[in-house]
């Protein structure tokens, strides 16, 4: 379904340029032609998606945030939503899998030399896949609580401790880690190094079994005396590591707003189609108001989600922080898609609750977009922090 883009209005506009209008029509069309058809098979299998995957690098998809002149499209993060949004509307388990290396690139984006970032995003270019690697048993939300430890011997960084929840952690060539690197000095004390999977010392968990996005590889990641080259430390020094990871979340919070607001989107598609045909008591079931209504607040709900998205995308865009409406939208929107997939399965009625129809498995995805990159708990969190930091 084309969504209607407002008119420009002077000093405000919600309209896409002729490149973005392309973009969203390539990454639609690759949705619905080869993502959503085989949505089904690999959430039952929860096998990588590796044939989608190969197509998916040809249009750039696996490199859409690295900047052109190492070799990715050069993507903004508006960009990165629109086409985020469209790739999940046909299965966010796939979305996640296929977009995980603009996250992992994006430290290396932000922290990296010149030299490692002709290495790094080269690689990715290449055909070489990446995983960010923060959250730990005992650290999810909380960078400054990790206990993974990166001691200088030499010329070498000796790194040991565990990373957990990490997607593509067992089809990754290599890892964004970030360590600690000075416990005395708190948050100033981490850093943020390039780790090849297979350097010794490195395991990888089997893959989770997991509620929703069940072909998107999550694991374990364990380091026990890796010996990691002090050239892998990115930026070159000690101490980026905090900050590093939250200008990451800056321009990755938004884009994971945008798979929520693709999910909603579908839940959405999905019960204006059923409405129309299933009827009750001589009428299509939209007709009735305790049905139709729902579907309003779906599509209502959807809308806001995307255009605080698109802002909040906008905002770090321009080159201001968007700390606050990164987490406005990633909290709305996931929130939202969470909201609209279960109000989905209740319009279906009884065979929203069967694994022959599509709405069951939208819920079960959309669970975990309140739970990482930030919790909607701590999204909050932040929000109270911005409105009175002052």
């Amino acid at each position: 379904m084309a969504h209607p883009v407002t008119p420009t209005i002077a000093g405000v506009s919600f309209d896409l340029t002729e490149e973005q209008k392309m973009l969203q029509q390539v990454a639609r069309d690759f949705a619905r032609n080869e993502i959503a058809p085989k949505a089904e098979h690999y959430d039952r299998t929860a096998e990588y998606p590796w044939e989608i995957a190969h197509k998916a690098r040809e249009l750039g998809l696996l490199t859409l945030n690295i900047p052109e002149e190492y070799g990715g499209i050069g993507a903004s993060v508006l960009e990165e939503c629109i086409v985020g949004e469209e790739l999940a509307w046909g299965c966010s388990g796939i979305s996640t899998a296929l977009t995980i290396n603009n996250l992992a690139s994006l430290p290396i984006s932000i922290a990296g030399t010149d030299a490692q970032k002709k290495e790094w995003l080269g690689r990715i270019v290449d055909g070489q896949m990446a995983a960010y690697a923060v959250t730990e048993p005992g650290a999810g939300s909380n960078v400054v609580g990790m206990r993974t430890r990166a001691e200088k011997r030499g010329d070498v960084y000796i790194l040991n401790g565990s990373k957990t929840f990490i997607s593509n952690a067992n089809i990754a060539d290599f890892y964004t880690v970030f360590a600690v690197t000075d416990p005395a000095s708190g948050h100033k004390g981490l850093g943020v190094f390039v780790v090849e999977k297979a350097s010794a010392g490195v395991s990888v968990s089997k893959h989770f079994d997991k509620l929703g996005q069940r072909c998107a590889d999550t694991a374990e990641i364990t380091f026990e005396d890796v010996e990691v080259p002090a050239a892998n430390l990115l930026g070159g020094k000690d101490g980026m590591g905090f900050y590093t990871a939250m200008k990451v979340f800056d321009k990755s919070r938004p884009p994971v707003a945008a798979g929520a607001v693709g999910v909603a989107q579908r839940a959405l598609d999905e019960c204006v189609k059923y409405a129309r045909e299933r009827e009750t008591f001589g009428v299509p079931i939209y007709e009735h108001q305790a049905v139709g209504h729902k579907i309003a607040d779906i599509a209502m709900n959807v809308e806001a989600a995307r255009l605080l998205t698109w802002r909040a995308a906008s905002i770090i865009d321009s080159g201001v922080s968007n700390t606050k409406y990164a987490s406005f939208a990633k909290a709305f929107a996931a929130d939202t898609a969470m909201k609209a997939t279960v109000e989905a399965v209740q319009v279906f009625g009884g065979y929203g609750f069967m694994k022959e129809y599509p709405v069951e498995k939208l819920m079960r995805d959309v669970k975990v977009f309140q739970i990482y990159e930030g919790t909607s708990e701590i999204q909050r969190n932040i929000i109270v922090r911005e409105l009175f930091r002052n």
